[in-house]
């Protein structure tokens, strides 16, 4: 793959009409190398009829170098030897670095077409049916306590288990508890576990795990999704092997759907106690897949044949990371399923189009906590109305004091949303300044210390814990009568046991803010449609994306 590389590397320094008059020294400089292995380097590329070289004798002389094949066609071979090996990383991006050609992106994709989707094989005359998925998010952990991305948490959704789960028809329904009670003033949750459910590793799942698995999200220090949530436990104990009692400060209607999330996933007391950190890179689970290979570019599952709900009917999952966008959408915005758009007319026969009823929503909101211009409503209206894509912004009837350079601050997910509203502001005299950092870092002072900050909602079956842990961090700056407000009505949501009344609680809360001009929704959209070879068993989960226990495909399609 490197002479494929340098191939690009010659062609985008020097490319575009067949035959260019080029020196030693040029060469030497685009391959950064000598001149003896430049020479060694384009004989090597005349051998494989990519080019013709004709020397000229002589230092400084100008020899001639024909191009005989399309720089696409170079970067096809790259990427499908690059998939072969299971070494794709570096292959894109030097794809994207040197290759000339927008159309390159749709080729490649065209070609990811056959690749990726059903595959069967004979193996010790067993047939073996994979599924090879592409994710453009790179998977770095999949312990549920430290997992921040999407794509983690659906691999960890197949990988382990919780107490209970959500089915969309039935709501919530049993998972490694097969009942459960609650008492009259809803703050003890009594959990039945099922006997002899299995560990990936062997062991026999018991109540001290559960326990264990609870504790570690209590005692954490940091900041993690629907932290609002699980704090509000104050104790949890093993009554016997197979019963955990849960009791909570207060009573909190989301604790249930909080315990069919990946965050709250059961993991091997004893196994996590032993490796520590390096769980989230070789984790147990009790769930349909075994994780059997975790790398910077593929993750490899297999199917767990003693899953206590039944074995899963596909055999291997190979879950690549695939890199590639086409500049208008973002990571977050991606389901399981993603970057093989459109399939042309001639595939259309094998392949369905599937989509869930999840969407994304992104916005901004205003820090009116930090003492700063935006505690000036009048000036935020301003600012704000300056993001309407439709309309101009109105003239203010006010004198507008210019507030210096706005702090955007958001994560590497969101960059081209912050930038994009960075400038928007500047062509209406708005100077701003984008700062992007980690998951982590993000949940520190940076937000307190910013003007505006970008973030994003996905609208799923969990919608209403995202948007309690979402207002709850929103709390954290804004201004104190407002952070009154907003904390006074997600109290009253926590009490609510009626899910529409919730929904009518948070619509609440949005009225409020976008009223007094702290919130302002740049833009929703559904998760990205995506596209599968003919499968049967078609099932999403509570994130929208396909539930991989469930599918299965026909003989001979």
């Amino acid at each position: 793959m490197k002479l494929h590389s340098q191939f690009l590397m010659l062609h985008s320094h020097h490319g575009g009409p067949a035959e260019i008059s080029i020196t030693l020294d040029e060469l030497a400089a685009t391959f950064n190398c000598t001149h003896r292995n430049a020479l060694h380097i384009v004989h090597k590329m005349a051998g494989q009829d990519w080019i013709t070289w004709t020397p000229s004798r002589g230092r400084g002389k100008r020899s001639k170098l024909v191009f005989l094949v399309e720089a696409e066609d170079i970067a096809l071979q790259s990427m499908k030897q690059a998939i072969s090996s299971k070494d794709i990383g570096s292959a894109i991006e030097g794809i994207r670095g040197h290759a000339r050609s927008s159309s390159l992106q749709d080729t490649l994709q065209g070609w990811l077409l056959t690749y990726f989707g059903h595959h069967s094989e004979i193996r010790s005359n067993k047939v073996i049916d994979t599924l090879r998925l592409p994710v453009t998010q790179k998977l770095h952990t999949l312990d549920p306590l430290y997992m921040n991305l999407l794509a983690e948490s659906f691999v960890s959704s197949h990988v382990f288990d919780g107490l209970v789960g959500r089915s969309g028809e039935r709501g919530i329904v049993p998972g490694l508890a097969h009942a459960w009670d609650v008492n009259d003033n809803r703050t003890e949750w009594t959990f039945h576990l099922r006997k002899e459910v299995l560990f990936h590793h062997g062991k026999v799942l018991s109540a001290e795990d559960v326990v264990y698995s609870l504790q570690r999200l209590m005692q954490t220090p940091q900041r993690t999704l629907y932290s609002s949530i699980f704090k509000e436990i104050t104790g949890v104990e093993a009554l016997n092997t197979t019963t955990v009692r849960i009791v909570l400060r207060n009573p909190n209607e989301l604790f249930l759907p909080f315990l069919c999330t990946s965050r709250a996933a059961v993991v091997p007391r004893e196994l996590v106690t032993a490796t520590g950190s390096a769980f989230g890179r070789r984790p147990v689970g009790t769930g349909p897949f075994k994780l059997v290979e975790l790398n910077e570019d593929l993750c490899v599952l297999e199917v767990f044949p003693y899953y206590y709900q039944g074995r899963a009917h596909i055999d291997r999952v190979e879950i690549l990371h695939v890199p590639i966008g086409n500049g208008q959408i973002q990571p977050d915005t991606v389901s399981a399923f993603h970057i093989i758009h459109n399939p042309s007319a001639g595939d259309s026969s094998s392949w369905s189009q599937i989509h869930s009823e999840s969407c994304v929503r992104k916005f901004v909101t205003c820090n009116t906590k930090k003492n700063g211009p935006l505690s000036d409503p009048l000036l935020r209206a301003d600012i704000l109305s300056c993001l309407n894509e439709t309309t101009p912004a109105p003239v203010p009837d006010f004198q507008v004091t210019q507030p210096g350079v706005l702090q955007i601050a958001t994560i590497p997910q969101y960059l081209g949303d912050a930038e994009h509203i960075a400038s928007r502001l500047l062509r209406h005299g708005y100077a701003c300044n984008v700062l992007a950092v980690s998951p982590e870092e993000f949940k520190g002072p940076v937000r307190l210390q910013a003007d505006l900050i970008v973030f994003s909602l996905l609208r799923d079956q969990d919608e209403q814990l995202r948007l309690f842990d979402l207002y709850t961090t929103l709390s954290q700056h804004v201004d104190p009568g407002t952070r009154a407000d907003i904390e006074g009505t997600l109290n009253l949501i926590s009490r609510e046991p009626d899910p529409a009344s919730r929904t009518g609680s948070f619509t609440r809360i949005e009225d409020k803010l976008t009223r007094d001009h702290q919130l302002y929704i740049l833009y929703e959209k559904p998760v990205q449609t995506a596209y599968l070879p003919s499968v049967r068993g078609v099932t999403f989960n509570s994130q929208g994306w396909v539930d991989l226990r469930h599918l299965w495909f026909p003989r001979g399609m």
